[in-house]
C-alpha cells in the first residue's frame, strides 16, 4: 500500500452524552496520548439523578477546559489533530448537542 496509508493519525474524541464531560487524544494505533474528564456527580447528587438542564450547562462550562487539558497532556495542539470524533448517541439530546456543536466548531477552525 502507498506510504500515506500507513501513516499514524491522531484523533480528538469528545464525550458529552450524559453527566461527565470527557476528551481524549488517541493515535490510530490505539495509544491514548492524553485524556481529561470533568465529573458532574456533585451537581446531580442532591437530585438523586441526572438533571438534563444542569448537565448541559456543566458541559458548556467544562468542555473547553477538558479539551485543552487533553491536548496539553498529549503534548499536541489542535492544529496537529487529524480528525475529531464525538459521541452522537445514545445519551441526553441537549447534552450530546453541546459536544457536537463544539466538535463542528473545532473542525471548521
Amino acid at each position: 500500500p502507498p506510504d500515506h496509508l500507513n501513516r499514524l493519525f491522531t484523533v480528538l474524541g469528545i464525550e458529552s452524552s450524559c453527566d461527565d464531560t470527557g476528551a481524549a487524544v488517541v493515535r490510530s494505533d490505539g495509544v491514548i496520548l492524553g485524556e481529561a474528564l470533568a465529573s458532574q456527580s456533585h451537581i446531580h447528587e442532591e437530585w438523586g439523578g441526572v438533571v438534563p438542564g444542569l448537565a448541559k450547562n456543566a458541559h458548556e462550562e467544562a468542555l473547553d477546559r477538558v479539551i485543552d487539558t487533553a491536548l496539553k497532556e498529549a503534548g499536541t495542539t489542535l492544529n496537529e489533530i487529524d480528525a475529531i470524533g464525538v459521541t452522537v448517541g445514545p445519551g441526553l439530546e441537549i447534552c450530546l448537542r453541546v459536544g457536537c456543536t463544539k466538535a463542528r466548531e473545532l473542525a471548521l477552525e
